[in-house]
């Protein structure tokens, strides 16, 4: 089977359980086309660099998929009925990337750096 990186932006009208729930409903669709999901990441409400049918800001999910191109491209052909999803990328790679994707890294590194511009220690005073 293919190995796919599939990437779409819902809605910021929607509620993070009807993502959730979005998301359960395309994994099912591969289950029914012989495929699956290995690994799901909600990357949370995110602005948007323009604006997509008056929306500003949209939920990012990622899906790594193991299907065949019929069932993803059945997922796909949903994806445009639904009026929730803005966007959709689906590209196809040689092999999937374990552990957490570079977006899930990034936001525990913001995490940890106490998020004041990277700066960790304590405020210097000023010299003149």
């Amino acid at each position: 089977m293919a190995l796919y990186e599939h990437i779409y932006l819902a809605r910021q009208d929607v509620s993070q359980q009807q993502v959730e729930e979005l998301t359960a409903q395309l994994s099912e669709i591969l289950g029914q086309g012989g495929g699956k999901v290995t690994k799901n990441e909600y990357w949370g409400l995110k602005g948007l660099s323009y604006r997509i049918r008056k929306n500003r800001k949209a939920h990012y999910t990622l899906l790594n998929i193991e299907a065949p191109a019929a069932a993803v491209a059945e997922m796909e052909r949903q994806m445009r009925i639904n009026e929730d999803i803005l966007r959709f990328m689906t590209v196809r790679v040689d092999e999937l990337e374990e552990g957490p994707s570079a977006m899930m890294q990034k936001r525990d590194r913001d995490d940890r750096e106490g998020g004041r511009g990277g700066f960790s220690g304590e405020r210097r005073p000023r010299r003149f």
